[in-house]
């Protein structure tokens, strides 16, 4: 493997991006930093759905889970940013728990039915408990990942490449073949002997965790909290959308497909409301016309030349 191409322009891509603050600005960074949060959230996903084909409609609603467990912990009992990520992982397993033991045993759509709505109650709980949660103008976080943008990236670059890699290791494992095998066909891996119900349990779990770690690494860069933030059912399309557009069961394309919506996104601003189009319509060709995302693209390549 260390010696395989993909790995090789990997790591010089990790290494291109590390030195990338040598020769842009802050705002560039600020954006990038963004940009790697939610590529988090994306390969989250795309472990659920690409390898244990479940279609989660609401992944939001396990990185609001996470996100308003580390801000109130932070908030109320001024506990350290590590104790409170901590307790974000786990409050986004558990919360995803609740949710995946009955769901799972839907079939077809209701899975993805169930997820949606769980993000919808999520958003009513935060409304309702306005006095605790902020409400719709959102809670502010006194502590902060850091102040200089420089840290910030390297923060959220280190975050993502780690989580990228656990993630392709679980997903490569062979575990995650079991699992791939259950997502192609439950039928048939439940035949083989292998219980289909706990390694998507397992699956769920997994992403549940770098979702919630991902929504308290993210609100501790923004230093608040809200629905606009971590719950909106925008930023759930977004990130389902980036991990379609990066490539379906790679992971890693999932990032990629972060990056470029958030890129693209900020250099057609002058276009103003004609930007979302184009990025939408971008995006829906790539969809049609290159199912496998772009990575897919990269691999024709490669196998043409």
């Amino acid at each position: 493997m260390l010696k395989s191409p993909k790995f090789i322009v990997t790591v010089i891509v990790i290494v291109a991006m590390a030195l990338l603050p040598l020769g842009v600005g802050g705002y560039v960074l600020g954006l990038l930093t963004l940009a790697y949060y939610y590529g988090v959230i994306s390969m989250a996903w795309d472990l659920l759905f690409g390898f244990a084909g479940e279609v989660n409609f609401g992944p939001t609603f396990l990185v609001g889970t996470g996100a308003y467990a580390a801000a109130m912990l932070n908030f109320y009992a001024g506990w350290s940013i590590p104790a409170c990520l901590g307790c974000a992982g786990l409050a986004a397993v558990v919360s995803g728990l609740i949710l995946a033991i009955p769901a799972l045993r839907l079939s077809g759509p209701y899975f993805g039915l169930v997820t949606l709505v769980a993000v919808l109650i999520l958003q009513n709980i935060i409304v309702l408990f306005a006095g605790i949660t902020g409400g719709e103008i959102g809670l502010s976080v006194p502590d902060v990942l850091a102040i200089d943008p420089v840290t910030n990236y390297w923060y959220a670059l280190g975050f993502m490449v780690i989580s990228g890699a656990l993630l392709c290791g679980y997903a490569y494992s062979p575990v995650g073949l079991i699992l791939q095998a259950t997502g192609q066909d439950a039928v048939e891996a439940s035949a083989l002997g292998f219980n289909v119900t706990k390694h998507k349990l397992a699956a769920f779990c997994v992403s549940a965790l770098f979702s919630g770690l991902a929504g308290g690494m993210l609100i501790f860069y923004l230093r608040t909290v809200s629905v606009g933030t971590v719950v909106d059912l925008t930023i759930a399309v977004q990130v389902i959308i980036a991990a379609v557009l990066g490539g379906r069961r790679t992971i890693v394309g999932a990032a990629i497909g972060s990056i470029f919506l958030i890129g693209a996104g900020e250099i057609l601003r002058p276009l103003g409301q004609l930007s979302t189009f184009v990025v939408s319509a971008v995006a829906l060709a790539v969809i049609l016309f290159f199912p496998g995302g772009f990575l897919s693209l990269l691999q024709r390549r490669e196998g043409a030349q």
